[in-house]
């Protein structure tokens, strides 16, 4: 049981605000704050602080993987399987997606083949996994993802009532399916900047008719998300693409499980990120980073899902978990009252993190202090850790490999 130090890193759609006041350092931040990776991803491990010094959590566990990983290096060899951030967005992320594992792997040899830099900014592929993930919300937490059911979509270009875009909503109505939403996906992501130069405006005009009109709007999120990612990204095709997608909101405490392939973009929001360790994303627009459309058009998965807001489940020893089918991940949450213990058994690696109050870890005899926004590495030598929340209600969540505890 060791102190472990997140990986802090800025792109501008961060806030300035939501990591420091978690973490109790002055606000605002000088820069965007968007995400502390609490992992060992060689893009950016987070550290190991023991008697005032510190190691990469990845040197550590590549120095003695059975201690640090036990039986885990059975299945995924000699790395942590999963990477866990806290990710605050205050501006809307690029619309993307990411591989299966099949796709990872081949993708990353390929570019590997190719001399493509591991580093270079057109670089699809990071690593060989794939990266299924799970979102927990810390506050509201609001997102794009998986395509809508195609009739609902028809009904919304409809209700726009854009005559630019009558002839997509009757291809659609008459392939109402997965190959009906590549078609007008795959056409409008590719327009030609003539084209979208005429459409996209008109789209928006229609957007603020609906908004400002009478009677139901059952699309309003929708509408009002497309208007907000416009002036974040004039011009861009991402803006029609989103209107393809499930506008999903997140209350405190529930989360949103993501697979291969679906097409998604965080909006806004503060939330606990669990993933398999990679960096795989393939974007599609609503960014100013490398988009490589065709690449996008062979990872993503048009088939229409309502995604599930997945709700915490009783655990056995007073967590509750948020269940997904990862092997790479499980994660749980701890709720306690000032003073109250608990048990924090790990199978494996893990690492807990506090996210509201404090907490006191006990070990073997080691204790260890965690303040909010702190968070330490369960080696899989270590297992059980006794928890003791400070005078504030306290809140925390264990991150460990998928099937144990």
């Amino acid at each position: 049981m060791q102190e472990l130090v997140g990986a802090l890193r800025s792109y501008a759609w961060g806030s300035r605000t939501a990591l420091a006041q978690l973490c109790g350092r002055p606000v605002p931040s000088a820069h965007p704050e968007a995400e502390l990776w609490f992992g060992a991803h060689p893009a950016d491990p987070a550290r190991v602080r023991r008697n005032g010094s510190s190691r990469s959590l990845l040197d550590v566990v590549t120095a003695d993987p059975d201690r640090e990983l036990g039986t885990v290096t059975e299945t995924f060899g000699a790395r942590l399987p999963f990477l866990l951030k806290v990710l605050a967005a205050e501006e809307p992320l690029s619309l993307q997606a990411h591989p299966s594992s099949a796709q990872a792997a081949a993708g990353f040899e390929r570019e590997n083949r190719t001399g493509v830099a591991l580093d270079s900014p057109m670089r699809n592929y990071r690593d060989d996994s794939h990266k299924p993930e799970l979102v927990v919300a810390l506050e509201r937490f609001e997102a794009l993802a998986g395509f809508r059911n195609p009739r609902r979509t028809v009904e919304l270009l409809r209700a726009l009532d854009v005559d630019g875009l009558n002839h997509y909503a009757e291809l659609l109505a008459a392939q109402p399916d997965s190959a009906g939403l590549r078609t007008l996906f795959t056409t409008w992501i590719t327009l030609p900047q003539q084209a979208l130069s005429t459409l996209l405006p008109a789209v928006l005009e229609g957007c603020v008719r609906y908004l400002s009109g009478k009677g139901d709007r059952a699309f309003g999120a929708e509408v009002r998300t497309a208007l907000e990612l416009a002036e974040a990204y004039p011009g861009d095709a991402g803006v029609l693409a989103a209107l393809l997608l499930n506008r999903i909101t997140l209350e405190p405490g529930q989360g949103l499980f993501l697979d291969a392939g679906n097409l998604h973009a965080y909006l806004r929001g503060l939330g606990v990120e669990i993933m398999a360790n990679s960096d795989n994303v393939l974007r599609g627009g609503l960014t100013p980073k490398h988009v490589d459309v065709p690449e996008l058009l062979r990872v993503l998965d048009f088939e229409p899902i309502d995604l599930p807001i997945i709700e915490p489940e009783p655990d056995g020893d007073g967590a509750l978990r948020y269940r997904t089918p990862a092997p790479e991940f499980a994660l749980s949450r701890f709720d306690l009252a000032p003073g109250a213990e608990a048990v924090v058994a790990v199978d494996g690696p893990g690492i807990v993190l506090c996210t509201a109050g404090s907490a006191r870890l006990s070990q073997d005899g080691e204790e260890l202090a965690l303040d909010c926004g702190g968070a330490a590495w369960i080696s899989a030598a270590d297992r059980t850790v006794r928890v003791r929340a400070g005078s504030e209600p306290t809140q925390l969540f264990r991150a460990c490999v998928g099937g144990g505890r």
